[in-house]
């Protein structure tokens, strides 16, 4: 266990995601956001390929034990992306970067439906917390009545981003059923793989050439995307998951960065609101997750025989 390696990795990891988001962003007015999963999954495969080898675990490790868990984890996180990706043309990027930190929250509510975990007054009462503060974030948004096409635009956003957190969440659960025989590797690798699979058939839909600048920050997007996933993995090998997660919420300062200084955008009083009271939601949670984490631990010492 090395909790300092292992926050630098998440840190890392929020940046390069963050950042794959901005250039996502930047081709958004162009490319359509089917395309631009095709090019985000397909040019983050050689890099998770090196990583593989790397790692020892190619090809032995690739064996897929549940092709239909990978299946349903590649569509729901194949959807996920794509509505995250059509978010960002249409709101600023701090916007759904923080209606996206509804993912872990519907992971609770989620896994209680689909799992059978229990969830408690406390994790409950957090989970009530954080969808209040994604629906002051959605408000603003909520105008579908509204005559003007940009306001109408920024609804069909906002919808997006909201079923990008939904589908990030049932991915998230499905992941947790796949790494009880899966390895991390196997998952990463046809993820990326079944995406851009997937992303082909938007081609119907409207496909762009891109111009040489849209294409290298396509191609761009995607290398970041696989180190972004390789740096997040390896971060979770050296510290549990209540001490890094709370690092997840640094990627909101970022994208307050990039929003205003390179797409000029600035965050308004309800969206940081909305902010604070999502992530006390998730800080509550990962809080009572980890007080559970040391009394199990103890419990299981507990139980175990003094051999003295």
């Amino acid at each position: 266990m090395n909790p300092v390696r292992a926050i630098t990795l998440k840190v890392l990891s929020v940046v390069v995601f963050v950042s794959m988001f901005g250039f996502i962003k930047a081709t958004s007015q162009a490319i359509p956001a089917g395309e631009a999963v095709f090019f985000r999954s397909l040019f983050a495969v050689p890099v998770l390929l090196i990583w593989l080898v790397w790692r020892g675990d190619f090809p032995q490790k690739l064996k897929a034990k549940d092709p239909m868990g990978h299946v349903w984890r590649g569509l729901m996180g194949t959807c996920a992306m794509g509505s995250g990706f059509l978010a960002v043309g249409l709101l600023p990027l701090p916007e759904v970067v923080a209606i996206g930190y509804a993912a872990p929250l519907l992971v609770t509510m989620l896994a209680a439906m689909f799992l059978g975990e229990k969830i408690r007054l406390v994790r409950f009462s957090a989970l009530l917390l954080g969808l209040f503060g994604v629906m002051l974030i959605l408000s603003p948004r909520l105008t579908v009545l509204d005559a003007e096409v940009a306001n109408r635009l920024q609804t069909i956003g906002a919808l997006a981003a909201l079923m990008g957190a939904v589908f990030s969440a049932l991915a998230q659960v499905f992941a947790r059923k796949l790494v009880a025989t899966e390895t991390t590797g196997s998952i990463v690798f046809y993820f990326s793989i079944m995406s851009s699979t997937l992303a082909l058939l938007t081609i119907p839909f409207g496909w762009k050439v891109p111009t040489t600048l849209e294409l290298s920050f396509l191609v761009i997007a995607g290398l970041l995307g696989g180190i972004g996933q390789i740096l997040i993995t390896e971060s979770y090998r050296f510290a549990e998951v209540a001490v890094i997660a709370p690092f997840e919420y640094c990627s909101i300062l970022l994208a307050l960065f990039i929003g205003y200084f390179i797409f000029d955008e600035l965050p308004t009083g309800i969206m940081m609101a909305g902010v604070a009271f999502i992530i006390a939601a998730g800080i509550i949670i990962i809080e009572r997750e980890r007080r559970l984490g040391i009394k199990r631990t103890g419990k299981a010492r507990s139980a175990v025989p003094n051999q003295a």
